[in-house]
């Protein structure tokens, strides 16, 4: 993915560390997905999501490797409950509507991209991730666990997610753009 620390578990691909080939789960208790988004033009609020899942498959050919994420919607967090309501709402997430948010790869560039689909509110729109591979390592348990880190920033309009306030001083009350940031482990359970 980048250039970064190797570890005794990783293999060199074009010269980078990158991790054994396999099938690799997210660990939701160890990984988390957070959007950012402007509030009052000015400062920034930060949303997380509780419950999701997803594979990572890593092929010996690197350029073959694919990732598909589930994402429960309803389990949005800001730490403001009337906030986390207005964002399960049709105004944004919609989530009685659109229980899921999905990401599946279309390409996967061992330097350090990942493009594919992502899905909210039932529209589909292409992104592309900016990935970093942090290393392979063995957790206390014995189990082989790969790290990564993941971002991108979207435009919330293009998903139809439009709802704003006006500010009495000009602007509005919530940005179009939204910082996605991802920290994942993910624990190899089968080889390629």
């Amino acid at each position: 993915m980048s250039d970064t620390t190797t570890t005794a578990l990783d293999r060199q691909v074009g010269g980078n560390p990158f991790p054994a080939a396999g099938t690799y789960v997210i660990d939701q208790s160890h990984s988390t997905v957070q959007a950012v988004a402007r509030h009052l033009m000015v400062s920034k609020v930060r949303g997380g999501f509780n419950s999701f899942s997803g594979t990572i498959v890593v092929a010996e050919e690197p350029a073959a490797s694919s990732v598909e994420v589930s994402i429960d919607a309803a389990s949005i967090d800001t730490r403001d409950e009337q906030r986390d309501g207005h964002l399960r709402s049709p105004d944004f997430l919609d989530v009685e509507t659109h229980p899921q948010l999905t990401f599946t790869s279309t390409q996967v560039d061992p330097s350090g991209r990942v493009t594919g689909d992502l899905t909210i509110r039932g529209i589909t729109r292409p992104v592309t991730l900016d990935v970093e591979y942090l290393g392979t390592f063995k957790n206390p348990f014995g189990q082989t666990v790969a790290a990564f880190t993941g971002t991108t920033k979207i435009d919330r309009t293009e998903w139809e997610m439009t709802w704003n306030a006006p500010l009495e001083a000009g602007g509005v009350l919530v940005g179009k753009e939204l910082t996605i940031e991802l920290e994942v482990q993910a624990a190899l359970q089968e080889t390629e």
